[in-house]
Formats: C-alpha cells, structure tokens, sequence
C-alpha cells in the first residue's frame, strides 16, 4: 500500500473482480497499479474490494451482497470515492452511484482526469480534451435523471428529454471543433517535422514510469520533467543528441499502460506520430518490476496498433540498481522456483537469447553501463546514417576508435 503523506488526499476504496481472463495475483497488480493511479490523480486508496465472478454484473460490476459490503464501508469510513478497475458502461455508473451515494470513476476516467492535471500545453490540453468528451457523450443521460418524468407517452415528455438532447448536440458539436483544432496543430507539426531534415530519429517507448525521462535528460544533458507518479510526461520532448560527433534526434513520447481508455488512444496518435516516424525505437523497461514481461507485451500490443511494431528496436532494462530477486527458502522443499527468483545474470541470458544484441542493461539514474548503453545506440544510428548519406561513412568512424 502506499503510505498516506498528506490529510487531504480524497479518501477512496478500489474495486476489482477476479475472473478466468484474470486470476487473483493479476487482480492484485492491476489494483496495484489502480492504487498508484489514484495516487497520482491526488487520492488515497483506503481499502480494496475483490469479487470473483465469472464476468463482471451487467448491471452493478461486482454482485449485491459484495456491493452492500462497499456501501456499507464507505458509509462507516467517510469514504468519498469508488474506483472501479475497468471501464463502467454508463447504466452500470449511474446504477452503482444510486447504491453509493459517493462519486463513482472507473480506471478510464481516473486516466483521464490524470491527464488533464498534467497537460501543459494547449496541443496536450485539446487532446484531452476531447478525448474526455468522447467519453462523455454516452454518459449524459445520467447527469438529468433529476429532471426525467417517471412516465412516458403523450404529454409526459418533461424537460429531461430536450436537456439530453441539447447537451449531446452542444458535446458533439465540441468533439467536431477539437478534431479540427487538432488537425490544425497536426498540419504544423507535420510542417516542423519535415524541416528537420533527414536527421535520424529515435524514439523513447515504454511503460508509465519506467524511467524514459529520466534516460532523456541523462542522454540529451536537458532538463525534462521526470517524476515517480504515472503519466509525468504528456507533452513529446524533442531534443538534439550528439554521440560522439554523431547527431540524431532523440524524443520522449507519453507512457502506455494497460487497459489504456480507446479514447485516449485515439486522441494521442498526432503525438504518436513521433513514434510512426521514428527511425529506431528504444522500448525502456523497468526490470525491477515484478511483471516487467507484462508491460512489455501490453507496449508491443500499442506500438502493433499504431502501425509501428515492426521497427529497428533495442530493448533497454532500466533500473537494474533498483533489481531485487525474490529469495527463495532452500529448505523448504515445497516452493517452486520461478522467475520471481531470477538474478539479474539470469534475465540477462534469458533476453540476450530472446532478442540477442538488441537487449542493454542500465540504471539511468545511477548512470550505470551507459557506455554500453551509448555504444550501441551509435552503432545503431550511424548504420541508418550512412544508408542514408553514403558519402558520409568515414565521417563516423567505430565507436573504439574515438575511445
């Protein structure tokens, strides 16, 4: 759990369920990671609530008995926030919020609320934008139940009706200006991109949190905003890199997560155009994750949906100062090593094995093995830099020899 440091963080509960798709230590990370999410949108998660089902109620998520467990808590324990682990249909939020009685989000709207605290400029402000109004628009009914006749039929239409009506028309008509607004912004990104020349590009991908950031600034001698919570880049950093006398560009794009809200996906491609027009792509993970292989798999899912999972890719482990293998009883004949228990040695094998020479091992923050780490990324770039300008190949010369 993490610690509570500051009386006004929003008391909240977390609410999960456990399935065939997803056993109980799954339900368990993902909570884990709702709970750094709540964290990080402000709020304190007080207690969590776990069901196992068979799929989630249509009606409710979780079953009524569970459901009157949670009423009751948040009753006893001035509780003001639930949290649902995945997205809510908008019959299942206003049907928990009459059970509640307190302000009901599920992980797509605790996303996007994160989102909107850290947009910076007026391009990551409008894509959030719209992607909360998007996720708004199926959810209006529920904001007039107060002005809904009981009745239908001839002569019991009430004001309801025509207030739905007015804010669905006044939401799409919104929807319609961000995506031109955008457009806009994409046509001089676009314009900003081709004046960079052939430069070769390389692009930080990889989970929330995993340390790109903190590698730009390492790499790039600049000061991008890094930060323990999830999300603390929105906005992409383009910086100009020189290794050696080699130059490239270097840039930083929004981290992924599981489960991450269509909606999102959908307004953040422009930004992940630097990700589509990359020449080479640096996947960062944080080995000291106890389900790193997980997040790498969710990060390979996004990059095949945005077109780009078949680009040049060195998978760079991060945090190897931070690495901790699980230890394991020797004496206790019953407990099955896993991969839990690997040491650092181990992963490295088992990686360098999976994708050979395009695995690297670093800690960014203590700048360990960056010369590898530098190494390798200008083998990389000068092999793009010399298909492209032939008569540029003595100009770079191997790395030992600058050495």
């Amino acid at each position: 759990m993490i610690e509570k440091k500051d009386v006004a963080l929003e008391r909240a509960v977390l609410i999960g369920v456990i399935t065939k798709e997803q056993d109980e230590a799954k339900s368990k990370e993902y909570l884990d990671e709702l709970e750094f999410l709540t964290f990080t949108a402000g709020g304190y998660a007080v207690k969590r609530f776990t069901q196992k089902m068979d799929m989630p109620n249509p009606k409710t998520f979780i079953g009524t008995g569970k459901m009157e467990d949670v009423r009751q808590y948040i009753k006893d324990h001035d509780i003001t926030t639930a949290i649902f682990d995945d997205e809510l249909s908008a019959a299942q939020e206003r049907n928990i919020s009459k059970i509640l009685e307190v302000k009901v989000l599920d992980r797509t709207n605790l996303i996007l609320d994160i989102f909107a605290q850290r947009a910076q400029t007026s391009y990551a402000r409008t894509q959030v934008e719209l992607a909360q109004c998007e996720y708004l628009l199926p959810r209006l009914r529920g904001m007039w139940t107060h002005l809904e006749r009981q009745k239908g039929g001839i002569g019991m239409r009430g004001p309801g009706e025509t207030e739905i009506e007015t804010d669905r028309r006044i939401v799409r008509d919104k929807i319609a200006l961000l995506k031109e607004r955008i457009k806009t912004i994409d046509r001089q990104m676009a314009v900003q991109r081709g004046n960079r020349g052939k430069m070769v590009r390389v692009a930080l991908v990889g989970y929330t949190n995993v340390g790109k950031s903190t590698l730009m600034n390492v790499i790039s001698k600049s000061d991008v905003f890094a930060e323990n919570k999830l999300f603390a880049t929105l906005d992409t950093t383009v910086r100009k890199v020189v290794i050696q006398n080699l130059p490239f560009l270097l840039s930083d794009t929004v981290g992924f997560i599981r489960k991450l809200p269509t909606q999102l996906v959908d307004s953040f491609k422009s930004t992940l155009d630097e990700v589509r027009e990359a020449d080479l792509l640096l996947h960062v993970v944080d080995i000291s994750h106890p389900n790193f292989e997980e997040h790498i798999a969710s990060v390979e899912k996004i990059l095949g949906e945005i077109k780009s999972g078949d680009k040049p890719t060195i998978m760079v482990f991060n945090k190897i100062d931070a690495y901790q293998a699980e230890p394991i009883d020797d004496d206790d004949l019953e407990t099955e090593r896993t991969e839990r228990h690997y040491t650092l040695e181990e992963w490295k094998s088992t990686w360098m094995s999976k994708v050979g020479n395009n695995a690297l091992f670093i800690s960014a923050l203590n700048k360990q093995n960056l010369e590898d780490f530098k190494k390798r990324v200008y083998d990389e770039v000068r092999e793009i830099h010399v298909t492209r300008f032939p008569y540029n190949q003595f100009l770079y010369p191997d790395y030992e020899d600058e050495l």
